[in-house]
């Protein structure tokens, strides 16, 4: 059984860094990767009802090593979708953002802290309690979906396990993210954009509609954080501000025409000398 469960899971990280590397998107691919793991996960359980356990020990193993692996491939891949989807803009807005998500990293681990002890010093002893079928300690300050969930296919704690595991990588995601955003902060120009965010707005959509970025695969967020980054400027949500500029009922591309205008204007100027 070992060997099947080592195949699949090799075969499902192939997957996901195939998928994350010819991915433009980042947002889109993560979507697929979820996809896939939702049904990598529906075919473990189905080998896992059909196959059964030769004994308790096999058991044990399976909820405590092997399933928690797959399931927080899950719970990070997910988790960092949301918080990709929901990160504001500006660099200030997201150092604090990504600190409050790290602060409920530990929160969590704050909660948990006997379990992380238990299961971090490899410690067994009530492992015929946690990770077998059909055994539930209320004592053991049980997480409520736990009796909700699938007891064919689910013991009291190995999603606790897969949520110590993911939440190691998401904590490395984090930190990176910090790390990334306050270079590009100590990075930023010396130039300020004067205009107004609508302005800036407008010419953003503006480049990304014409695909100027990267073949026209960018992504608008990713454009109107660079342009906030490198012009020191918080956009907000830019894309309401974008629905206010469909809505005019006239001139809707006034800041891009006036930019015309004046460069018309200073070639003619510069015809005339």
């Amino acid at each position: 059984m070992t060997g099947y469960y080592k195949k699949a899971f090799n075969e499902l990280e192939e997957q996901i860094n195939e998928l994350l590397f010819e991915q433009d998107n980042l947002l889109a691919s993560y979507e697929k990767v979820i996809e896939i793991l939702l049904e990598k996960t529906a075919k473990l359980k189905d080998y896992v009802l059909k196959a059964g356990f030769k004994n308790q020990q096999e058991e044990i193993h399976f909820f405590k090593q092997i399933k928690p692996k797959f399931i927080a491939k899950l719970i990070y891949y997910n988790t960092v979708y949301k918080i990709e989807t929901k990160k504001p803009q500006g660099a200030k807005a997201v150092k604090k953002y990504l600190n409050e998500e790290l602060n409920k990293l530990k929160r969590y681990f704050d909660n948990n802290l006997e379990f992380y002890k238990y299961y971090r010093t490899n410690n067994t002893f009530i492992d015929d309690k946690l990770f077998v079928r059909n055994k539930y300690d209320i004592k053991l300050s049980l997480d409520t979906f736990c009796f909700e969930a699938d007891h064919r296919f689910c013991t009291s704690h190995d999603y606790k396990v897969a949520k110590i595991l993911a939440n190691d990588l998401i904590q490395v995601y984090l930190e990176d993210q910090l790390n990334n955003n306050h270079k590009k902060s100590a990075n930023n120009s010396s130039l300020n954009w004067t205009a107004s965010k609508t302005a800036l707005t407008e010419l953003i959509y503006a480049l990304h509609s014409q695909g100027v970025f990267d073949n026209g695969n960018a992504d608008i967020k990713l454009i109107a954080k660079t342009f906030e980054n490198a012009f020191n400027i918080d956009l907000g949500d830019f894309y309401h501000t974008f629905m206010e500029l469909k809505a005019r009922k006239i001139n809707r591309t006034k800041f891009l025409d006036s930019l015309c205008e004046a460069l018309i204007k200073k070639m003619d100027e510069q015809d005339e000398r």
